[in-house]
């Protein structure tokens, strides 16, 4: 992305301090123009898309949202299932990144309308080039709707 104008919301729903932290670190190192806003599971991702309470009252609509899908209170799975349920909020991304390689879990993922499933690597090299590559597919080629 070249400017400072098409700066991306992107909401990571995880759980992990350490796992937000690296996509944090990877969002920054490189150099992707994108306002990560970060909730640490599904209830409080619905919370923060729905604009409830004070906390969330001015949230941005994210561009994208990032989702683990194993997580206390309430899973990725659900969280998934929730949004793509609701008409303002059904046709934003979802792109999975979790840990999980069971076959089961990316096909119930894209059948819950998931728009990508990425296995977190676990070499940090390799997790800092898959957000890179995250990053020039969803923020450089693909066209995503306008905000509403």
């Amino acid at each position: 992305m070249s400017t400072e104008q098409h700066r991306f919301v992107v909401l990571l729903v995880e759980d992990e301090p350490a796992d937000a932290h690296l996509v944090k670190a990877a969002i920054s190192e490189n150099h992707i123009l994108a306002d990560l806003r970060i909730a640490v599971d599904g209830r409080e991702a619905l919370e923060y898309l729905r604009r409830q309470g004070p906390r969330f009252a001015d949230a941005p609509r994210p561009n994208l949202i990032l989702l683990d899908l194993n997580m206390p209170r309430m899973d990725g799975r659900e969280f998934l299932a929730a949004i793509k349920q609701e008409p303002y909020l059904r046709d934003i991304p979802v792109v999975i990144l979790t840990t999980s390689e069971v076959e089961r879990d990316v096909l119930a993922s894209y059948h819950l309308g998931a728009a990508g499933y990425i296995t977190k690597p676990v070499d940090v090299l390799q997790f800092m080039a898959a957000i890179r590559d995250l990053g020039d597919y969803w923020f450089d080629l693909v066209r995503l709707p306008h905000q509403k």
